[in-house]
């Protein structure tokens, strides 16, 4: 297994780049995320897992450890594969698919592209018991988030209902969240405010 890569970047595509090591290109497959903080001429370090198929061997490339564990924790799920795992990723930084999974959140699963409600809800099945809120953070934070999550995932539930899209009650109520931390009521007056104006 490619655990990481470093070299030179030799190209930059929208959904890969080739990475030169030891003389050999390697076309890494990645997170638009990723390949925006490559630049070609300059050396990029890749945490990177080897997908083996009967028809092809996939590089797929990684800022962080935590994304690499994610992606390949996300494959363990019947039906999704790298490519919407890769998918997962390039829709939600790993932290938010962490809550995204232990709070049970829908709404912000269904984003991805491919993943309907019910691919998220058996994800949540599977997984919610086998993610983790990062290790730098104390019981009480994460106990205290979770609670500002769920407020935050019924408040989009609640303007979803009143015939806004996902997207518009995501961008609305993250907008809004940090003036109205763990007040359901008071965020979604804020957001539909927010939502108001832009129309």
């Amino acid at each position: 297994m490619i655990s990481s890569v470093r070299g030179e970047v030799l190209s930059v595509g929208l959904d890969h780049a080739v990475i030169e090591v030891g003389g050999v290109g390697l076309a890494v497959q990645a997170v638009p995320a990723t390949l925006a903080t490559l630049r070609r001429g300059t050396e990029a370090h890749l945490h990177t897992t080897l997908v083996v198929r009967e028809d092809a061997l996939t590089l797929f490339g990684f800022a962080d450890a935590d994304s690499r564990e994610l992606f390949g924790l996300l494959q363990t799920v019947s039906g999704i594969g790298p490519r919407l795992a890769l998918a997962a990723l390039a829709v939600l930084e790993p932290e938010k698919l962490r809550l995204a999974l232990s709070d049970g959140n829908i709404t912000m699963l269904t984003q991805v592209p491919g993943i309907g409600r019910k691919g998220a809800e058996r994800l949540i099945i599977e997984l919610r018991d086998k993610v983790s809120a990062p290790a730098a953070e104390g019981e009480g934070q994460v106990e205290s988030r979770a609670a500002g999550n769920a407020v935050r995932a019924d408040v989009v539930e609640a303007l979803v209902g009143l015939g806004f899209t996902a997207k518009q009650a995501e961008q609305a109520v993250d907008r809004v969240a940090p003036d109205a931390p763990g007040d359901t009521s008071r965020m979604l007056r804020a957001a539909l405010a927010v939502l108001g104006r832009k129309k």
